[in-house]
């Protein structure tokens, strides 16, 4: 193990060793490297893994701001169901991503111009993609999304039929009075 890192069951161990060239005949014991290139290796590592945590934290701009309740329940009812275009797997009101903020104030600026709740989702839509919604039109290209499911279980469920249709017509019925004891 020259050189490597290894793990065990009960954590993770870090075995540094630097290989000199030894005359013949010498011991063949590893030395260990200096604490400082550990430690520039430990600074390096913790580095690296705070990097992306704080790449997250993002800070929260100016909250919006609502006329009244009626539109601040719309707003959280039509932001539950667009998805944000960053982070995939979390609606528009849940992301705490930039972007999402930004589009959470588009949205509420569409819905004060007055458009409806299905131009506002026509209108990301056609700047996003379908994707950002999560109901997806039904139209022909998402016909499989739609009717998939109910396809497949249909074709299941036929199969499931034939196989227990199939077994119950050729299985021999058998008598208990027939068995001896």
């Amino acid at each position: 193990m020259h050189g490597s890192a290894f793990f065990c069951g009960s954590g993770f161990s870090r075995k540094l060793f630097s290989v000199r060239s030894r005359p013949a005949g010498k011991s063949s014991r590893l030395k260990p490297l200096p604490q400082r290139a550990f430690a520039a290796f430990l600074a390096l590592w913790l580095t690296l893994c705070a990097a992306p945590a704080l790449a997250q934290i993002a800070s929260d701009p100016t909250p919006l701001k609502f006329q009244n309740a009626a539109e601040e329940r719309r707003f959280h009812d039509l932001a539950a169901e667009l998805r944000c275009v960053m982070c995939q797997n979390q609606s528009l009101a849940d992301s705490n991503a930039m972007i999402a903020y930004d589009l959470r104030a588009e949205v509420l600026q569409l819905m004060r111009q007055g458009k409806s709740d299905a131009e506002i989702k026509a209108f990301l839509a056609q700047r996003y993609g379908d994707f950002v919604l999560y109901k997806p039109r039904v139209e022909s290209k998402t016909w499989l999304l739609w009717f998939g499911p109910a396809l497949l279980l249909a074709i299941g469920g036929f199969a499931v039929y034939r196989i227990v249709r199939s077994r119950s017509a050729g299985a021999p019925v058998s008598r208990d009075d027939d068995q001896e004891w």
